[in-house]
């Protein structure tokens, strides 16, 4: 199976701290792929550096078999991005939201059009579709952010904690979208940290721990006969150098 996207090495630092040592990232194509590690573990650092927002210190990356620094145009035309607090125009209207996406893409404004009204429909959003941006609840801005980042039909979609703050009724459209999107054969990245919610979309996992690809490949060889929750505490090392049961003895005792 071809990879979608790949990395070599990849590092990046910020000061005396190192945010991502060295990740060698693999993703199939045509994968629902997560990648997951707790907070600070340097996943967003890296989706940023793979989808061409934040320049790396070191390392390769290849997304559909084309370096994202050495031809960076390219690359940006055949991905879909919805990064973590994703800042809309707000005025606007979520119609006139999409539309400005499609002009910057050079899409056809029929086109455009036509693409608009069918991811208003399927997003359930097209009573709210001549809405001002600035007044969508935060489900409704991760549905327009979504159908803006489709609107070009990307070969591969990166997604930073999408599911972050929306409603089980909006979750669940945005499910059903990303996974008739990856029945057609392109490809899916998301980052989270809730691991109930890659077990049941995700075949491909990769598990970051600080900087580090500690772990990756189909759900299930990484999972093994564990959870993903558990088979995840044990590659990060949760509560090894905690200190459980120690400490806090006041707590839950009666104030004086």
């Amino acid at each position: 199976m071809a990879d979608s996207v790949r990395t070599q090495g990849l590092f990046k630092r910020f000061g005396q701290q190192v945010a991502v040592g060295g990740v060698d990232l693999v993703v199939p194509k045509g994968s629902f792929a997560g990648l997951v590690g707790p907070n600070g573990a340097g996943k967003t650092t890296t989706l940023s550096m793979i989808t061409g927002l934040l320049r790396p210190d070191g390392g390769l990356i290849e997304v559909e078999g084309v370096n994202v620094w050495r031809d960076p145009v390219l690359v940006k035309s055949r991905i879909g991005v919805l990064p973590e607090g994703l800042r809309l125009f707000e005025r606007l209207s979520g119609r006139e939201l999409l539309a400005y996406n499609g002009q910057l893409r050079g899409i056809p404004r029929d086109e455009v059009a036509r693409r608009a009204e069918e991811l208003l429909t399927v997003m359930d959003l097209l009573d709210s579709a001549d809405k001002l941006v600035v007044d969508y609840s935060t489900g409704m801005r991760k549905k327009i952010g979504l159908a803006a980042a489709l609107l070009h039909n990307p070969a591969v979609l990166f997604l930073d904690e999408p599911f972050e703050g929306v409603d089980p009724v909006s979750a669940n459209t945005l499910v059903e979208v990303l996974r008739r999107y990856t029945a057609s054969g392109s490809t899916v990245i998301f980052s989270s940290h809730v691991m109930d919610l890659v077990e049941r979309l995700c075949d491909w996992v990769s598990v970051m721990s600080r900087g580090q690809i500690v772990a990756q490949g189909p759900l299930a060889e990484v999972r093994g006969e564990r959870s993903l929750n558990q088979a995840f505490l044990d590659l990060v090392g949760a509560g090894r150098d905690s200190g459980e049961g120690e400490g806090l003895a006041w707590l839950g005792s009666t104030s004086a």
